[in-house]
């Protein structure tokens, strides 16, 4: 590695130039700030150590010159005044990395391992990238359908084939059965850590003390049942991916601990006093929730969003994406038919105005329900015929009485609350524009008016939920 290193701090530079060398990188250093902007624009280094408060120059302005001159440059921040702010500032400005003073000669080349690792496979990922086979086979011998020709899924799954080649952290957001731990596997299976293990953890599914001992593992006697050592699934992860799923659902001081991990790799397990294991692992997250609304609502570290987040990837809701219904629903049908029916028995087929139907429903459960659904005709079909609206099961999972209590469309209370504004603003503008319609008697100067609008923005909203320009043209203006 080529490392520069810059503190005004004479002591703490030779020292690690030090501890560098003897490790064999190619060091240089310099406790001038002003050197530090024309080494770092002058020359190309993979690791640059800087001080945070220098005289004169910063490490921020430091930081921010390095970036700019090389895009794969390494920095890390190195302060004797450590905080949330300045760390997030940095981290913010393209800092790899924020190490607290004073750290031990051990932590140094814990970090700088680190830093080795991700350069080598940024060096990787300028490699071409062979575009990736969307139906691959998951972890289980599943195929994973990465099927769709939506915009915005496209646009999710070529940055998943981008960042796979990568050690990038990922964080991955969309609504439950939106396909969010497929992605994951996706990432992992055409990323170079492929041949070790994608460990998966749910955060929302085991209690607070069960998910810090399984995370991080224990001592033995370190709790009561406690009989033995047992390695957490962080160490399991070694040299693979972690996937923690539900991350927002994690309390706020296993946030701080899982913190730790990332900013030195180090892993205490519980009961213990030292560190018990150095590891390398790459993070995906994931969560059915906006990650900066979570932050915002104190659910979630500012500091390991930023961490975590590096490259943040979201999935669309199915009713989103409605031209990949189609593709979806053969996959599915074909996937479960083989699964149910005996080996060459004619699967069945859809009819247009089934896949039409398939289209108009909400999909609360998004992928995931329509999978279900497409499964449950497997099974019940008939080989060989079509499958009509009829055969496709409805579930009502809000009573009738609903809506009517609440003078509110059916269903709506049973949504998430920005999905449930979002469909309510759209239900009252569709009826508003039906109304105004009749009252303007075909008038569209009138019809604006009687709104309090400009006619543009009355054509934007007709356009927008599918009213003809012709239904109100018909009178002169």
């Amino acid at each position: 590695m080529r490392i520069l290193v810059v503190d005004d701090d004479r002591t703490l530079r030779e020292g690690c130039v030090s501890v560098l060398q003897m490790d064999g990188h190619n060091v240089t250093s310099t406790g001038r700030g002003e050197e530090a902007l024309e080494m770092v624009r002058r020359r190309k280094f993979d690791l640059v150590l800087v001080d945070l408060f220098m005289n004169s120059i910063s490490g921020m302005e430091v930081l921010k010159a390095a970036v700019e001159a090389h895009k794969d440059v390494i920095v890390v921040i190195m302060t004797g005044n450590p905080s949330v702010q300045s760390s997030i500032d940095a981290l913010r400005a393209g800092a790899w990395d924020y190490l607290p003073k004073p750290f031990s000669a051990s932590h140094l080349q814990v970090l700088v391992g680190r830093a080795a690792h991700a350069a080598a496979a940024t060096r990787e990922s300028r490699e071409v990238i062979k575009p990736a086979n969307l139906v691959t086979q998951s972890g289980s011998g599943e195929p994973m359908a990465l099927l769709g020709v939506s915009p915005s899924f496209r646009k999710a799954v070529e940055l998943a084939q981008k960042v796979a080649a990568t050690d990038a952290s990922v964080m991955i957001s969309g609504e439950s059965g939106t396909g969010k731990e497929m992605i994951a596997q996706f990432i992992h299976k055409h990323s170079r850590r492929t041949q070790r293990k994608l460990v998966p953890v749910n955060c929302a599914a085991l209690p607070d003390n069960l998910l810090e001992s399984e995370m991080f593992g224990y001592r033995k006697g370190a709790f009561t049942g406690a009989d033995r050592d047992k390695a957490g699934l962080l160490e399991v992860a070694n040299g693979g991916t972690l996937f923690l799923d539900e991350l927002t659902e994690m309390t706020m001081p296993l946030q701080a601990k899982l913190l730790r991990v990332l900013q030195d790799g180090v892993v205490r397990r519980l009961g213990s006093e030292t560190q018990d294991a150095v590891v390398d692992v790459r993070f995906i997250s994931a969560t059915n929730r906006d990650p900066q609304e979570a932050v915002q609502q104190g659910l979630l570290r500012e500091d390991l969003f930023y961490r975590l987040r590096v490259v943040p990837i979201k999935l669309p809701p199915l009713r989103k994406r409605l031209e990949d219904i189609p593709l979806l629903a053969e996959f599915f049908l074909k996937r479960s038919w083989e699964r149910h029916r005996a080996s060459g028995a004619p699967a069945p087929s859809f009819e247009p105005e089934t896949i039409a139907f398939l289209q108009s429903r909400p999909w609360r459960g998004n992928v995931r329900e329509l999978q279900n659904i497409i499964e449950h005709l497997a099974v019940i079909a008939d080989g060989g015929r079509s499958i009509t609206p009829d055969d496709i099961p409805v579930y009502d999972d809000a009573p009738a009485s609903a809506a009517s209590d609440t003078g509110l469309p059916a269903g709506i209370m049973n949504e998430a609350f920005h999905l449930a504004k979002d469909n309510l603003i759209a239900h009252f503008e569709k009826e508003y524009l039906a109304r105004l319609t009749t009252r303007a008697g075909g008038n569209m100067s009138k019809a604006a008016r009687l709104a309090g609008i400009d006619r543009t923005t009355l054509y934007r909203l007709m356009e927008k939920h599918g009213f003809k320009r012709d239904v109100l043209s018909g009178a002169s203006e």
